[in-house]
């Protein structure tokens, strides 16, 4: 049975800078989601300036790097919906302990991008 309690202004300020590093996340995932969408461009840059055999494709780094713009944009969405339930259930007096699935989510999906990274840059030497 949930515990009725008022909630403080410290837990309104807390959810907030939760919030708040949900968003930075969300921006650094889509920042860096368009560079390595764009390695593969600098990589052709970088060729055709120093008359080095040019890689044939870019779309292992385009799909990556758009991957992680989306993750990146679903992380800022999931963040704004799970803030504004947390203060409704501040405003309710409920029990707010509970594991955040967002983080769990992100933390998958980014080691599973990670991975496939990683199984690239090694077939790709």
């Amino acid at each position: 049975m949930p515990e009725n309690r008022s909630a403080s202004p410290s837990d309104y300020l807390a959810a907030e800078r939760t919030f708040l590093a949900w968003i930075r996340t969300g921006l650094a995932l889509m920042g860096f989601g368009f560079v390595v969408a764009r390695f593969g461009l600098f990589l052709r840059e970088i060729a055709t300036t120093t008359h080095s055999h040019s890689p044939e494709s870019t779309g292992v780094s385009l799909w990556i790097g758009n991957t992680l713009l989306i993750v990146g944009a679903a992380v800022n969405v999931a963040a704004s919906i799970n803030h504004v339930r947390l203060i409704r259930k501040l405003n309710r007096g409920e029990d707010i302990g509970q594991p955040s699935s967002v983080a769990i989510a992100v933390a998958l999906i980014l080691a599973t991008i990670g991975l496939a990274l990683a199984v690239y840059l090694v077939l790709m030497r």
